[in-house]
């Protein structure tokens, strides 16, 4: 591994037991607490590593509630990482962990073939026979990817440049949310460029165990980065995901790539946010209040709360009088990235999530806003109700437009 996190600051307090979801829905997870420093001590003699570690999420909550702020989800996630390096990871762990490699080999295939092969009920029996459950929710890919379609979009005559890392989730099956947020930083009186050598973050990698993938991938992204910092260039993502990986667990898991000075990141929203404290991004109100009100419920990815950065999105929304927004406040969505595709965990991350889906129903609200895009593919899957980023709905506020919830 690059670093041992030291467990001994651990009080043994089990405050990330309570607040762990997976341990609250299944006896398969020893919990936070016993998986993360207090086995730690064990790793240390040599010990065989306990099966329940791949129950671990990742999805923060217990470094969110720790009052020492030890870092319990980043040492089980190092253990599995060793873990792996004993034991090499299955074919499906593969496929989940390697998306952003998938989607380019399949560049040239038309979005509907893609579609219509990961629909199909044989094929989605047989990934069911290879790991991933026949029933998991599964994105559509776009019929085209950001990335090819942004060099068509006119952005001329604008001084300013920000450089936008879109993800794999935006880049490949949701483009439109791309597509908002490049109007909105236009609008704002920037240009945006996405980095052609940009990859994948990481974090499915790591989560599924493939250390030496991951580290590639960081060295890459933290080239590309230095380089934008050395021209000045701020640096956004909308994804929280990606935010968490490239601007605080590089440095956990690879600190010997880390350059002298930090090479930051900044989250869409936060950043729209300072354009509109700055005057930059002008948001009038309307002279008449409009018939129909957006009304919608706001679910917090929990990679969002564990940057500690607030609920950016919710403050934008409610510079609008016509988006009438409440907070789901109802944990996790349960699919973690990829984890509530596998096979045995499927069940587990719907246990998870019914809190949650349960309070979106109860709600009343007919649109469910979150910036994570597999809480979007979760929550919709199992409420039935349409899902997208809080982009989406900012940037319809600011036309004036009705928005279409089909």
């Amino acid at each position: 591994m690059s670093i041992h996190l030291d467990p001994d600051k651990c009080l043994a307090c089990t405050t990330c037991v309570v607040h762990c979801p997976v341990a609250e829905v299944t006896p398969a997870f020893l919990g936070p607490r016993m998986i993360g420093p207090a086995f730690e001590r064990f790793r240390l003699l040599g010990i065989v590593e306990d099966a329940s570690l791949q129950y671990c999420a990742n999805c923060k909550n217990c470094e969110i509630a720790c009052p020492q702020n030890v870092p319990v989800a980043t040492i089980n996630m190092l253990a599995r990482l060793a873990q792996c390096q004993e034991t090499p990871p299955s074919f499906r762990d593969w496929i989940v962990a390697h998306g952003e490699v998938l989607a380019r080999s399949l560049k040239y295939f038309p979005a509907w073939l893609k579609n219509m092969g990961t629909h199909l009920p044989l094929m989605r029996t047989l990934l069911d026979v290879i790991g991933i459950h026949k029933d998991c929710p599964m994105p559509n890919f776009a019929k085209t990817a950001f990335r090819d379609h942004l060099p068509r979009l006119a952005q001329k005559g604008f001084e300013k440049t920000v450089a936008f890392f879109p993800g794999c989730y935006i880049n490949y099956y949701d483009p439109g949310t791309g597509f908002d947020l490049v109007w909105l930083l236009n609008q704002a009186g920037y240009r945006v460029l996405v980095p052609k050598d940009f990859v994948c973050c990481g974090i499915p990698l790591i989560s599924g165990g493939f250390e030496n993938d991951a580290r590639n991938n960081a060295r890459t992204n933290l080239r590309v980065l230095a380089e934008l910092k050395a021209q000045n260039i701020p640096v956004i993502t909308a994804c929280p995901s990606c935010r968490l990986m490239l601007s605080r667990e590089m440095g956990e898991f690879f600190p010997d790539l880390l350059p002298e000075e930090t090479v930051a990141i900044d989250d869409a929203q936060s950043f729209l946010l300072k354009c509109v404290a700055t005057g930059e991004l002008a948001i009038k109100k309307p002279q008449a209040a409009a018939k129909t009100k957006i009304s919608a419920i706001y679910h917090a990815p929990c990679h969002l709360r564990a940057q500690g950065i607030g609920l950016p999105a919710v403050e934008l929304l409610r510079f609008f009088p016509d988006i009438e927004i409440c907070e789901a406040n109802a944990g996790c969505c349960g699919i973690s990235g990829s984890y509530g595709f596998k096979k045995e965990k499927y069940a587990i991350a719907q246990s998870v999530g019914s809190k949650l889906f349960q309070r979106v129903q109860e709600s009343g609200r007919p649109l469910v806003v979150s910036e994570c895009g597999t809480c979007r593919l979760q929550i919709a899957a199992a409420t039935h109700k349409p899902a997208m980023h809080p982009l989406t709905l900012v940037r319809a506020a600011l036309e004036g437009r009705p928005l279409s919830l089909g």
